[in-house]
């Protein structure tokens, strides 16, 4: 009995093994994880969705993506704002050439606004690190992309603590400040340098600063090149 379970069990196993090797891979995972709290007005937030179709439809972010070693990466896009409320409102997808790009594009400004409060960092970072670790794709780089115009105010664990715990896990993440010139946050310093401190981390983590939501595809689209590239 003992010897037809040990046979036995290699069959059990090939199954588990052969999934593994049919997921897809990609050069990179990126979580698009953007601000949609009760600051931002109906306005506001059209631009936002409209500067980032721009900026992923773009051909320099295109010609960035064709140079990398497999030529695709894997994006979703995630809304925060409550406390244990960040929502993924674009699915994964695979983005490779112009088609796909504009497939995302168009799932982006498609996608219905999440229904969204406060601002929460640590509970938005605590969410794109479980969609990662279960995207349908498998990539050596993992990035999570945030944007915002506030610091974290009433997350159920601290943006430090997401932000560290993501990272141990391989996972950079970059920030996008949408603040205008001279604004600054209850710390009394601008936002670049609050989320510099309590967000970003990883190798090579940075933080790009637009000026409003008018400014957020150019910004968007020199942030995504760096990430890609």
């Amino acid at each position: 009995m003992r010897r037809r379970h040990l046979l036995a069990l290699p069959g059990t196993l090939a199954p588990v093994a052969a999934a593994a090797q049919t997921v897809p891979e990609v050069d990179l995972l990126l979580v698009l994880a953007v601000d949609a709290s009760g600051s931002i007005d109906a306005d506001e937030f059209r631009l936002q969705r409209e500067g980032y179709a721009e900026a992923l439809s773009h051909p320099a972010v295109l010609a960035a993506v064709s140079g990398k070693r497999l030529g695709a990466i894997g994006v979703a896009m995630v809304e925060w704002g409550s406390p244990g409320g960040a929502a993924t409102v674009v699915d994964w997808m695979r983005v490779a050439d112009t088609r796909s790009a504009h497939a995302l594009a168009e799932a982006v400004l498609a996608a219905p606004r999440s229904r969204q409060s406060w601002n929460a960092i640590g509970d938005a970072l605590d969410h794109c690190a479980r969609i990662i670790q279960a995207a349908p794709f498998r990539a050596a780089e993992k990035v999570i992309d945030l944007s915002g115009d506030g610091p974290d105010l009433r997350s159920l664990r601290s943006a430090t603590e997401a932000r560290d715990d993501a990272v141990a896990a391989g996972i950079s993440i970059n920030a996008l400040a949408v603040a205008a010139a001279g604004q600054v946050t209850r710390y009394g310093e601008p936002l670049a340098e609050t989320y510099r401190r309590e967000v970003i981390g990883g190798v090579g983590a940075f933080v790009v600063t637009a000026e409003d939501r008018r400014d957020i595809a150019r910004a968007l689209r020199a942030k995504l090149i760096r990430e890609i590239a």
